[in-house]
Protein backbone atom coordinates (compact mmCIF):
# COMPACT_ATOMS: atom_id res chain seq x y z
CA UNK A 1 0.00 0.00 0.00
CA UNK A 2 1.34 3.71 -0.61
CA UNK A 3 1.20 5.77 2.20
CA UNK A 4 -0.50 9.01 1.65
CA UNK A 5 1.52 12.42 2.79
CA UNK A 6 0.02 13.62 6.01
CA UNK A 7 -2.18 16.68 6.04
CA UNK A 8 -0.89 19.34 7.78
CA UNK A 9 -2.86 21.59 10.27
CA UNK A 10 -2.24 24.50 12.36
CA UNK A 11 -4.70 23.27 15.04
CA UNK A 12 -6.66 19.99 15.48
CA UNK A 13 -9.45 19.39 17.92
CA UNK A 14 -10.59 16.10 18.78
CA UNK A 15 -13.34 15.72 21.93
CA UNK A 16 -15.59 12.82 23.77
CA UNK A 17 -13.30 10.00 22.75
CA UNK A 18 -14.28 8.08 25.80
CA UNK A 19 -11.32 5.39 26.14
CA UNK A 20 -12.02 2.73 28.13
CA UNK A 21 -15.97 2.42 27.12
CA UNK A 22 -17.38 0.19 24.12
CA UNK A 23 -18.22 2.29 22.17
CA UNK A 24 -14.88 4.56 21.39
CA UNK A 25 -13.75 4.21 17.61
CA UNK A 26 -10.43 4.21 18.72
CA UNK A 27 -8.98 1.94 15.37
CA UNK A 28 -10.85 4.55 13.14
CA UNK A 29 -9.56 7.91 15.62
CA UNK A 30 -6.05 6.34 14.78
CA UNK A 31 -6.26 5.60 11.57
CA UNK A 32 -7.17 9.26 11.10
CA UNK A 33 -4.86 10.78 13.51
CA UNK A 34 -1.77 8.83 10.96
CA UNK A 35 -3.39 10.85 8.00
CA UNK A 36 -2.62 14.77 9.77
CA UNK A 37 0.34 16.58 10.94
CA UNK A 38 -0.88 19.15 13.42
CA UNK A 39 1.13 22.02 15.13
CA UNK A 40 -1.32 22.12 17.77
CA UNK A 41 -3.52 19.42 18.89
CA UNK A 42 -6.74 20.27 21.33
CA UNK A 43 -7.90 17.14 23.18
CA UNK A 44 -10.89 18.90 24.35
CA UNK A 45 -12.69 16.53 27.26
CA UNK A 46 -13.19 13.38 27.86
CA UNK A 47 -10.78 11.66 26.46
CA UNK A 48 -10.11 8.80 28.69
CA UNK A 49 -13.66 7.81 30.35
CA UNK A 50 -12.63 7.74 34.17
CA UNK A 51 -16.60 7.10 35.08
CA UNK A 52 -16.91 4.64 33.34
CA UNK A 53 -13.89 2.73 33.74
CA UNK A 54 -13.52 -1.03 33.97
CA UNK A 55 -9.85 -3.09 35.29
CA UNK A 56 -11.51 -5.36 32.98
CA UNK A 57 -11.64 -3.55 29.38
CA UNK A 58 -8.79 -1.52 28.13
CA UNK A 59 -8.11 -2.83 24.78
CA UNK A 60 -5.00 -2.56 22.84
CA UNK A 61 -6.52 -0.50 19.98
CA UNK A 62 -7.36 2.07 23.15
CA UNK A 63 -3.70 1.62 24.18
CA UNK A 64 -2.51 2.68 20.63
CA UNK A 65 -4.02 5.72 20.92
CA UNK A 66 -2.45 7.16 23.83
CA UNK A 67 1.02 5.96 22.39
CA UNK A 68 0.07 7.63 19.21
CA UNK A 69 -0.49 10.46 21.00
CA UNK A 70 2.90 10.52 23.14
CA UNK A 71 4.63 9.99 19.49
CA UNK A 72 2.98 13.05 18.59
CA UNK A 73 4.68 15.11 21.37
CA UNK A 74 8.14 13.57 20.36
CA UNK A 75 7.83 15.22 16.75
CA UNK A 76 6.73 18.57 18.48
CA UNK A 77 2.93 18.66 18.58
CA UNK A 78 1.88 20.61 21.58
CA UNK A 79 -1.06 18.86 23.29
CA UNK A 80 -3.48 20.70 25.80
CA UNK A 81 -5.37 18.26 27.21
CA UNK A 82 -8.45 20.49 27.94
CA UNK A 83 -10.66 18.95 30.88
CA UNK A 84 -14.27 17.33 30.85
CA UNK A 85 -16.91 15.99 32.83
CA UNK A 86 -16.06 12.21 32.05
CA UNK A 87 -12.02 13.31 33.13
CA UNK A 88 -13.15 15.44 35.53
CA UNK A 89 -10.22 14.02 38.11
CA UNK A 90 -8.11 16.09 35.81
CA UNK A 91 -9.15 19.31 37.13
CA UNK A 92 -7.05 19.45 39.99
CA UNK A 93 -4.10 19.09 37.78
CA UNK A 94 -5.10 22.46 36.06
CA UNK A 95 -1.90 24.55 35.02
CA UNK A 96 0.68 21.44 35.06
CA UNK A 97 2.55 21.56 31.88
CA UNK A 98 5.17 18.98 30.77
CA UNK A 99 7.38 19.73 28.11
CA UNK A 100 4.81 20.10 24.97
CA UNK A 101 2.04 18.99 26.82
CA UNK A 102 -0.31 21.17 28.95
CA UNK A 103 -3.45 20.31 31.43
CA UNK A 104 -6.17 22.83 31.29
CA UNK A 105 -9.24 23.45 32.28
CA UNK A 106 -10.09 26.02 29.08
CA UNK A 107 -7.71 27.46 26.56
CA UNK A 108 -7.85 30.79 23.96
CA UNK A 109 -5.62 30.11 20.94
CA UNK A 110 -4.86 34.00 18.82
CA UNK A 111 -4.36 32.65 15.34
CA UNK A 112 -4.24 35.44 12.76
CA UNK A 113 -5.63 38.30 15.41
CA UNK A 114 -9.02 35.68 15.79
CA UNK A 115 -9.46 34.68 19.82
CA UNK A 116 -10.99 31.08 19.88
CA UNK A 117 -12.20 30.11 23.52
CA UNK A 118 -12.22 26.42 23.89
CA UNK A 119 -13.75 24.16 27.06
CA UNK A 120 -15.66 21.33 27.10
CA UNK A 121 -18.81 22.59 27.49
CA UNK A 122 -20.74 20.37 31.04
CA UNK A 123 -20.44 23.48 32.80
CA UNK A 124 -23.74 24.40 31.03
CA UNK A 125 -25.28 21.49 31.50
CA UNK A 126 -28.14 21.43 33.97
CA UNK A 127 -27.37 17.73 34.54
CA UNK A 128 -23.69 18.08 35.24
CA UNK A 129 -24.56 21.33 37.92
CA UNK A 130 -27.14 19.63 39.55
CA UNK A 131 -27.44 15.24 39.38
CA UNK A 132 -24.30 14.51 38.58
CA UNK A 133 -25.39 11.07 39.99
CA UNK A 134 -27.83 10.73 37.49
CA UNK A 135 -25.56 12.17 35.10
CA UNK A 136 -23.35 9.17 35.93
CA UNK A 137 -26.22 6.50 35.83
CA UNK A 138 -26.98 8.05 32.25
CA UNK A 139 -23.58 7.77 31.58
CA UNK A 140 -23.39 3.60 31.92
CA UNK A 141 -26.61 3.72 30.78
CA UNK A 142 -25.00 5.23 27.88
CA UNK A 143 -22.56 2.82 27.02
CA UNK A 144 -24.67 0.01 27.75
CA UNK A 145 -26.92 1.34 24.77
CA UNK A 146 -24.14 1.60 22.13
CA UNK A 147 -22.82 -1.68 22.82
CA UNK A 148 -26.05 -3.35 21.99
CA UNK A 149 -26.31 -0.73 18.87
CA UNK A 150 -23.17 -1.76 17.96
CA UNK A 151 -24.79 -5.78 17.61
CA UNK A 152 -27.96 -4.65 16.01
CA UNK A 153 -26.13 -2.98 13.29
CA UNK A 154 -23.80 -5.91 12.97
CA UNK A 155 -27.13 -7.92 12.37
CA UNK A 156 -28.87 -4.93 10.50
CA UNK A 157 -26.05 -4.47 7.45
CA UNK A 158 -26.12 -8.25 7.24
CA UNK A 159 -29.84 -7.96 5.98
CA UNK A 160 -30.35 -4.34 5.13
CA UNK A 161 -26.70 -3.09 4.49
CA UNK A 162 -27.85 -0.18 6.82
CA UNK A 163 -27.12 1.02 10.25
CA UNK A 164 -29.01 2.04 13.09
CA UNK A 165 -28.65 4.90 15.93
CA UNK A 166 -30.59 3.99 19.29
CA UNK A 167 -28.51 6.29 21.08
CA UNK A 168 -28.89 9.42 19.16
CA UNK A 169 -32.70 9.31 19.16
CA UNK A 170 -32.81 8.04 22.51
CA UNK A 171 -30.44 10.44 24.23
CA UNK A 172 -32.18 13.03 22.44
CA UNK A 173 -35.39 12.35 23.18
CA UNK A 174 -34.77 12.24 26.82
CA UNK A 175 -32.57 15.17 27.30
CA UNK A 176 -35.60 17.21 25.86
CA UNK A 177 -38.32 15.50 27.75
CA UNK A 178 -36.69 15.74 31.15
CA UNK A 179 -35.39 19.75 30.42
CA UNK A 180 -32.12 18.52 32.11
CA UNK A 181 -29.84 20.34 29.63
CA UNK A 182 -29.64 23.85 29.67
CA UNK A 183 -29.24 25.20 25.83
CA UNK A 184 -25.24 25.88 26.45
CA UNK A 185 -24.87 26.87 22.79
CA UNK A 186 -26.40 30.23 23.05
CA UNK A 187 -24.87 30.73 26.92
CA UNK A 188 -21.19 29.97 25.24
CA UNK A 189 -21.98 31.95 22.19
CA UNK A 190 -23.38 35.00 24.51
CA UNK A 191 -20.62 34.51 26.76
CA UNK A 192 -17.72 34.59 23.84
CA UNK A 193 -19.15 37.73 22.86
CA UNK A 194 -19.32 39.67 25.91
CA UNK A 195 -15.41 38.64 26.32
CA UNK A 196 -14.40 39.52 22.99
CA UNK A 197 -13.66 36.02 21.60
CA UNK A 198 -15.14 35.57 17.81
CA UNK A 199 -14.59 31.56 18.46
CA UNK A 200 -15.46 29.77 20.42
CA UNK A 201 -15.53 25.46 20.95
CA UNK A 202 -17.22 23.16 23.08
CA UNK A 203 -17.50 19.17 23.04
CA UNK A 204 -19.40 17.48 25.33
CA UNK A 205 -22.90 17.47 23.56
CA UNK A 206 -21.78 14.88 20.92
CA UNK A 207 -23.05 16.82 17.96
CA UNK A 208 -20.82 18.53 15.50
CA UNK A 209 -21.56 22.01 14.36
CA UNK A 210 -20.64 24.80 12.92
CA UNK A 211 -22.51 28.65 12.58
CA UNK A 212 -22.02 31.95 12.84
CA UNK A 213 -24.44 33.66 15.63
CA UNK A 214 -25.19 37.11 16.34
CA UNK A 215 -25.41 38.20 19.76
CA UNK A 216 -27.77 39.82 21.63
CA UNK A 217 -25.56 42.95 21.70
CA UNK A 218 -24.92 43.16 17.87
CA UNK A 219 -21.44 40.74 18.17
CA UNK A 220 -20.67 38.00 15.52
CA UNK A 221 -19.45 34.88 17.14
CA UNK A 222 -18.83 31.48 15.69
CA UNK A 223 -19.87 28.12 17.93
CA UNK A 224 -17.88 25.42 16.88
CA UNK A 225 -18.37 21.59 18.36
CA UNK A 226 -15.80 18.91 17.58
CA UNK A 227 -18.52 16.17 17.79
CA UNK A 228 -17.53 12.62 19.21
CA UNK A 229 -15.73 9.44 18.62
CA UNK A 230 -18.45 7.15 19.44
CA UNK A 231 -20.88 7.78 17.66
CA UNK A 232 -20.00 10.88 14.69
CA UNK A 233 -16.04 10.10 14.10
CA UNK A 234 -15.76 13.76 14.00
CA UNK A 235 -13.06 16.61 14.59
CA UNK A 236 -12.88 20.54 13.74
CA UNK A 237 -9.19 20.90 11.98
CA UNK A 238 -7.72 24.88 11.34
CA UNK A 239 -5.64 25.25 8.31
CA UNK A 240 -4.96 28.05 6.03
CA UNK A 241 -7.13 30.32 8.05
CA UNK A 242 -10.16 28.55 8.05
CA UNK A 243 -12.20 26.13 10.61
CA UNK A 244 -13.70 22.51 9.08
CA UNK A 245 -15.46 20.28 10.43
CA UNK A 246 -13.91 16.88 9.77
CA UNK A 247 -15.82 13.54 9.33
CA UNK A 248 -14.20 9.88 9.27
CA UNK A 249 -17.13 8.53 7.20
CA UNK A 250 -16.22 11.22 3.87
CA UNK A 251 -12.70 10.89 4.48
CA UNK A 252 -11.94 7.35 2.45
CA UNK A 253 -7.76 8.00 2.77
CA UNK A 254 -7.99 7.67 6.77
CA UNK A 255 -10.84 4.70 6.14
CA UNK A 256 -8.29 2.74 3.98
CA UNK A 257 -5.24 3.41 6.51
CA UNK A 258 -2.96 0.87 7.80
CA UNK A 259 -2.28 1.11 11.07
CA UNK A 260 -0.51 -1.92 12.24
CA UNK A 261 3.22 -0.53 11.86
CA UNK A 262 2.34 1.96 14.85
CA UNK A 263 3.29 -0.76 17.61
CA UNK A 264 3.57 -4.31 17.63
CA UNK A 265 0.98 -6.65 18.94
CA UNK A 266 4.17 -7.99 20.97
CA UNK A 267 5.07 -4.25 22.48
CA UNK A 268 1.25 -4.03 23.41
CA UNK A 269 1.45 -7.32 25.20
CA UNK A 270 4.20 -6.65 27.27
CA UNK A 271 3.14 -3.22 28.04
CA UNK A 272 2.70 -2.49 31.50
CA UNK A 273 -0.58 -0.74 31.07
CA UNK A 274 -3.38 -3.03 30.57
CA UNK A 275 -6.65 -3.22 33.16
CA UNK A 276 -6.09 -1.45 36.28
CA UNK A 277 -2.60 -1.27 36.18
CA UNK A 278 -3.11 1.20 33.05
CA UNK A 279 -5.48 3.43 34.82
CA UNK A 280 -3.15 3.14 38.32
CA UNK A 281 -0.05 4.03 36.29
CA UNK A 282 -1.47 7.40 34.45
CA UNK A 283 -3.12 8.24 37.84
CA UNK A 284 0.58 7.99 39.84
CA UNK A 285 2.14 9.39 36.92
CA UNK A 286 -0.39 12.66 37.21
CA UNK A 287 0.34 12.52 40.93
CA UNK A 288 4.05 12.15 40.85
CA UNK A 289 3.92 15.18 37.95
CA UNK A 290 1.26 17.16 40.68
CA UNK A 291 4.36 18.08 43.11
CA UNK A 292 6.05 19.93 40.13
CA UNK A 293 3.27 21.94 39.26
CA UNK A 294 3.60 25.53 39.58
Amino acid sequence: MIKQKRRKLDVLVISDVHLGTYGCKAKELLSYLKTVKPKILVLNGDIIDIWQFSKSYFPKSHLKVIKHLTNLLAKGTIIYYVTGNHDEMLRKFEGLKLGRFSIVNKLVLDMNGTKTWIFHGDVFDVVMKNSKWLAKLGGKGYDLLILLNTFVNWISEKVHGGRLSFSKKIKSGVKSALKFIDDFEQTAIDIAGAKGYENVICGHIHQPAMRDTITLDGKKVCYMNSGDWVENMTSLEYANGEWTIYEFAKDPIAQNYETTDLISETTLEKADFAGSRLFQDLLAEFQMAGLTKN
